[in-house]
């Protein structure tokens, strides 16, 4: 009998003790990225909770807060089970683009960059491009295909994308394939935010 209580017990214990899963997405942009990645419902069997910081800030900062941030977690012994840094090439030079994405792979942050921005992740939702796209006219193309002006801080890009993410998934894999066949400086249009996106999923 003081046997099962011990059990009963025990299981009580660990069960309190549990650590809460969760998932540090650090993003380039204040408020288009993190709006979008905070849309995503909780995941209980994947993550208990998303921690998203937008630093409005360049690729290299973008990433050495992915790092910090990560590393406080640990020290306060609240870690997080995977920390990612999303950011674009945008008007970053070639050099500061390749440093930010070795130094989050040498301290083992994943990245889901986009070339030339984040928005190319919203058009593959409708279409596969394989064919650099002037930034402007990414803003043009996604108000004709959402029919409606396209916003860059809208807080339904969420709900007005979900039904078609598998569809921005399969575009964006078969994308990388494709480019990953050329030099990173050769690599646009490209985007990884899909490999983040399947992870929420």
């Amino acid at each position: 009998m003081a046997h099962e209580k011990r059990s009963v017990i025990l299981k009580r214990s660990s069960k309190r003790k549990r650590q809460l899963r969760k998932i540090l997405i650090v993003c380039e942009g204040k408020k288009t990225e993190p709006l979008y990645f905070k849309s995503f419902p909780e995941k209980p069997d994947v993550f208990d909770s998303l921690d998203v910081e937008g630093v409005g800030n360049n690729t290299i900062f973008v990433v050495k807060k992915a790092i910090e941030l990560r590393d406080k977690a640990l020290k306060e012994g609240n870690p997080y089970i995977e920390t990612w840094a999303v950011f674009d090439k945008d008007d970053f030079s070639q050099k500061d683009f390749e440093f930010a994405i070795s130094t989050a792979v040498e301290n083992k942050i994943h990245v889901a960059y986009s070339i030339e921005c984040f928005e190319l992740w919203y058009l593959l939702h409708f279409n596969y491009y394989d064919t650099a796209i002037n930034r402007s006219d990414y803003y043009d193309k996604l108000s004709i295909l959402l029919k409606q002006k396209y916003e860059k801080n809208n807080e339904n890009m969420y709900s007005l994308l979900k039904t078609r993410i598998d569809t921005a998934i399969k575009n964006a894999s078969k994308l990388h394939v494709r480019q990953m066949l050329f030099p990173l400086d050769e690599q646009n249009p490209i985007t990884l935010v899909y490999e983040l996106v399947q992870k929420l999923r």
